[in-house]
């Protein structure tokens, strides 16, 4: 693949990477997960095209550099948010947990005092 291609090919891919990023941060505030996870594994695959072209100088272009700036920020929020999402839905399944164990020492309980 010639220079200019390449080139080409990778300016696509790191367009695509950010509008991936822009929407992940979108989707990261509401509550459809199975959406969130496909961005994350289409931005993934975009991840594995970059990696397969051929060694370029794109990334140290200043229009890539600029995209960079761009991407790190709302990375970082992207975590922030999928973080805080993480321990919320652990507190929530440690709730959950704590009523069932209540739940199963009742009826050891009630078991226990039939069979006495």
């Amino acid at each position: 693949m010639p220079d200019n291609e390449v080139l080409q090919k990778a300016r696509e891919l790191w367009k695509k990477y950010f509008v991936l990023t822009e929407e992940l941060l979108k989707f990261s505030d509401q509550r459809d997960t199975d959406l969130f996870l496909e961005l994350v594994d289409q931005r993934g695959k975009i991840i594995d095209e970059m990696k397969k072209l051929p060694q370029n100088n794109y990334r140290e272009s200043e229009e890539c550099q600029a995209m960079i700036k761009k991407i790190i920020p709302m990375d970082n929020q992207i975590m922030y948010r999928a973080r805080s999402w993480l321990n919320k839905s652990r507190r929530q399944n440690n709730t959950v947990r704590s009523y069932d164990l209540v739940g199963a020492a009742e009826l050891r309980g009630v078991i226990f005092n039939r069979k006495y």
